[in-house]
């Protein structure tokens, strides 16, 4: 299984106190810990991926549940109403982000925030967040990374000015998290709420 190299301290740092728990602790605890240490093991997972590519297509950024599909205005980098997907990703999500179209990064900003719940509408708006703005051959596409409750860490890989590739990764969030997709309103939107996705596989819209 292929790790994020975000992850290494926490499964390291996991495995050591699983060890110590081994040798000093009750059995019921050591094995508790075991758990732990394959579930922050798992947390981090970064898998290949292979999906459908195309610049006529726009992939869902990450793994999780779609919580919104709603319009919004984006005026710091697409200038214009979007519609705003939001996908909302749980503890046992892969959470390494994944470019929605090749491009080229044209715009980041990190914000500070709030650490509230991810899924709710106004996690947008005030929680901590790092948005990256992609020109790719169709058009301006925004994905923004959003930190939750348990959330501390947003990694964005690439700076202004990086040619990026479809399905490559973008970065990741510790711990449960968002990511909101801005597409302009001449993209033809494919998912609703409640639907599930798949960084880099699944075609959450598509240019008309």
């Amino acid at each position: 299984m292929r790790l994020a190299p975000e992850g290494r301290p926490f499964i390291a740092g996991a495995a050591l106190f699983t060890a110590v728990c081994w040798v000093l602790a009750p059995t019921w605890t050591a094995l508790l810990f075991s758990a732990l240490t394959v579930w922050v093991a798992a947390f981090f997972r970064d898998p290949e991926r292979q999906g459908p590519r195309g610049d006529e297509l726009i992939l869902a950024p990450a793994d999780g549940r779609v919580v919104s599909v709603a319009t919004a205005d984006e005026p710091k980098f697409v200038q214009e109403r979007t519609t705003r997907i939001s996908i909302f990703m749980n503890v046992f999500n892969v959470h390494v982000n994944r470019y929605p179209a090749s491009g080229t990064v044209a715009f980041r900003e990190y914000l500070p925030g709030r650490f509230g719940h991810a899924a709710a509408d106004k996690a947008s708006a005030d929680n901590e967040q790092c948005s990256t703005g992609l020109l790719t051959a169709r058009g301006r596409v925004l994905i923004r990374q959003i930190a939750g409750l348990v959330a501390r860490r947003i990694v964005t890989d690439h700076e202004v000015g990086t040619a990026v590739r479809q399905g490559e990764r973008l970065g990741m969030i510790r711990f449960g998290s968002r990511v909101d997709l801005f597409v302009p309103l001449g993209a033809r939107v494919l998912v609703r709420a409640g639907d599930r996705t798949r960084a880099g596989v699944t075609v959450v819209a598509r240019w008309d």
